[in-house]
């Protein structure tokens, strides 16, 4: 996969801990979890350096982690009927693989480091480590992944409608008066 070896969590400094800490705190998805329950994801999770080229991982891998970008900047990448699209970029402070703590299926796409990554790697074991410390606030993290997930899937859908826009015929006899 090209990444380097996973530093572990516990290991970083206090103060690049609490930069970890507040960079998830300000995420969707950590928004409105305890410092300390972060701390403890963190310490449960790894640290991975990928270098320009190489992949966090391909599309049909078994997904057992999320990730949560630090530095650098990556693509997302799928594969359909022989050639390869590109889906968008993401960069510091984003997460890609979200999906993986939700529905244990396998990649939906590939993620291509652009420029030299350093992300957090968080697992769904440590996720569930969570669940059994507090579960109200593992409750708090399923319902804002499931908002991510959601607004994700919003963009998908406005931008597949828009590809597809001009071979619809607009509809003739609207239900409702149009904004």
């Amino acid at each position: 996969m090209g990444r380097s070896a996973p530093l572990a969590g516990a290991l970083a400094p206090p103060i690049m801990q609490q930069a970890r800490i507040e960079t998830l705190q300000q995420m969707p998805i950590f928004g409105g979890i305890r410092a300390d329950l972060l701390e403890g994801l963190l310490q449960a999770s790894k640290v991975v350096s990928v270098a320009p080229g190489q992949f966090f991982f391909h599309e049909a891998d078994q997904a057992q982690s999320m990730f949560v970008l630090e530095t650098g900047e990556v693509e997302v990448l799928k594969c359909w009927d022989g050639r390869v699209y590109l889906l968008g970029r993401l960069r510091c402070g984003d997460c890609f693989g979200e999906m993986a703590l939700m529905d244990m299926s396998p990649r939906s796409a590939s993620v291509r480091a652009l420029q030299a990554c350093v992300a957090i790697e968080l697992s769904t074991a440590a996720l569930h480590g969570l669940y059994e410390t507090d579960v109200e606030q593992f409750a708090l993290i399923q319902m804002n992944l499931g908002r991510e997930v959601s607004r994700r899937l919003r963009l998908a859908d406005e931008r597949l409608f828009q590809a597809k826009v001009g071979a619809l015929e607009p509809y003739p006899d609207a239900p409702f008066p149009l904004t």
